[in-house]
This record gives structure tokens, sequence and C-alpha cells, in this order.
């Protein structure tokens, strides 16, 4: 990609971030504008920024922490507030920016898990894409047994990215297709297979011990597998999410998050106060349903836009 062609494809990608994180943004604005032009500081103010930032779905404490760094400085204009924002969102942020590394064993596992319209197999789809336009070979593991549409949305993405992909009829036992999987791609040598699985609540104990079986069988065939468990979360959920987290950690062992749906109904905040409490590699975000609206989670960018900074 030349040079002119790749900065117009990251000022694309800006605008779908800052677009997609409007909400969050214009809502913190407003309230450090009416803040900052009311002068300095006081306790009573902080506790303004602090009840925004909340509002904000960043958490009770993040917000507490950054009101508190805010408070104890002196502002000339909106522009430094933000920026300030924008610096220790990224602090939070940071030490969770992480790319999904692919190890060397054949084939690398990767469980993707999430509640119901989450955006799994669109992200699984664009993972598939993503890892074969670096060369290596993938299988997609249709796991979503419950419904035939995802079954056939996994099978249209295969064709696109050039994977291959094993399914069954709708209503099959998921974690002996999942066992299937792994043998074939052992098999045939696979780089990597991808493991679709169908939404659940994380409150449905009965669903979240089926998934907890998926994981149990195939260690039968690797004992090291899966290598890699990512929970994809809806961005417009907001605080549930949170409890999305802590259920899917307990039950499948959660190393990644991806993030979807960052459009104008966006909380996406939440990310922030997920950071924060448990510390998972964040290793991508997306924006929209094409193959490159999935993009590895920049902290800097991510902290900019949610803060209102211009890129």
């Amino acid at each position: 990609m030349n040079d002119s062609a790749d900065t117009k494809q990251k000022q694309n990608w800006w605008q779908r971030l800052t677009g997609g994180l409007k909400r969050t943004s214009t809502a913190i604005s407003a309230t450090f504008s009416d803040l900052v032009m009311r002068g300095p500081l006081s306790p009573d103010r902080v506790e303004e920024i602090e009840e925004t930032l909340i509002r904000a779905d960043l958490g009770v404490d993040v917000a507490a922490r950054i009101a508190a760094v805010m408070g104890a400085g002196r502002y000339h204009d909106l522009k430094e507030v933000k920026e300030v924002l924008a610096a220790e969102v990224e602090k939070i942020m940071a030490p969770v920016a992480k790319p999904l590394t692919v190890g060397d064993g054949k084939p690398f596992v990767i469980l993707v898990v999430g509640v119901n319209g989450s955006g799994k197999t669109t992200t699984i789809g664009k993972l598939a894409a993503k890892i074969r336009a670096e060369g290596k070979s993938v299988m997609l593991c249709a796991g979503d047994t419950f419904r035939a549409a995802a079954i056939d949305q996994l099978k249209i993405w295969a064709g696109r990215s050039g994977a291959s992909v094993l399914a069954r009829e709708p209503g099959a036992d998921a974690a002996g297709l999942a066992y299937d999987a792994l043998v074939e791609a052992r098999g045939e040598e696979i780089d990597v297979l991808l493991v679709d699985t169908a939404g659940r609540l994380q409150n449905r104990a009965e669903l979240m011990g089926e998934l907890g079986k998926m994981v149990r069988v195939m260690k039968k065939v690797d004992a090291s597998a899966p290598h890699a468990v990512l929970l994809v979360l809806d961005a417009t959920v907001g605080q549930n999410a949170l409890s999305q987290v802590e259920e899917f950690r307990k039950t499948a062992g959660v190393t990644g998050l991806v993030m979807t749906k960052l459009d104008g109904t966006a909380r996406g905040g939440i990310l922030v106060a997920i950071a924060a409490k448990y510390n998972l590699p964040v290793h991508f975000i997306g924006v929209g349903e094409t193959i490159d609206d999935l993009a590895p989670f920049a902290a800097k960018d991510f902290a900019k836009a949610i803060a209102g900074v211009d890129g």
C-alpha cells in the first residue's frame, strides 16, 4: 500500500472511531466545557467531573482517580482538560493494548465466546480474513449449532476469506464438533482453527456448562487447547459487559477481548472500566461490518476519541 493510501485508510479509521465514541465524548465535553468556563475547579466541580465519567461508563474507581488528577491542576481552556483526560485514559489502556499473537503449534486454536448478538460470527470471519492475509491456513468450526443462520454465515465468511469450514446440521453436539474440527485441523496441519460458539447469556448455567464441555473435549486432543479464548463484547451494552467478562473468565478462561459495534450508540467507556478491573488484553475493536472495520486496538487513539481530542 502506498503512503497516500495508507494515510487515507488511517484517516477513515479515525473518523469511524471518533464517530463511534461521539456519544461518550460529547457528553463529557459538555460538562467539562461548562466547568472550565466557571473558573478554577472547586471540590464540587471535581465531584461533577467524577459523576460525568461514571455516567460515561468509565467505572467508579477510574472516575475517582481521573477526577482527582484533574482537581489538582489549573486549566485555561477546554482543550487542556480534554488532553488531561486523554492522557489518563491512555495510562489505563496502554498496558492492555496487545496484539493477538498466533503461536507456532499447529493448529493454534482460538475459541470465540460471547452473549447472543455480540458479533462473534462476524468477528471470526474478519479474523479469518486477516490471518489468511498473513499467509496462514485457517479452518473455521461452526460451533454455534443452535442457529442455522450462524452456520450459513460462517460458510459465507469461509468462502470470502479462503478458509476451510467444518459444520454439521443445526442442533448437532457442539462439543463433538469442536473435537472433530481439532482432529481434522491437526491432520491437515492447519495453522489456525477458529471455533465459533453459541451465544449464551452469562447467567444461564446450563449453557455456560456446555461451553466448559467444549473446552474439556478439545483438551483431550491437545492438552494446551484452546490457545486463545476471545470474548467478544458489544459496545452498546455498557455496564452489563462487566458481568459478561466475570462469568466468561470463570467458565472459558478468557485470554483477550474484542469490542464490536463501536457506532453512534456505543458506550465504549466501559472498556476503560474493564481494563482497570481485569487487566485483560484488548486485541481488536470493530466499528462496522466490513473486513477492514476490525482493527488492532490502539490505546492512544481510543483515549483521544473518548476525550474528544482531535487526531
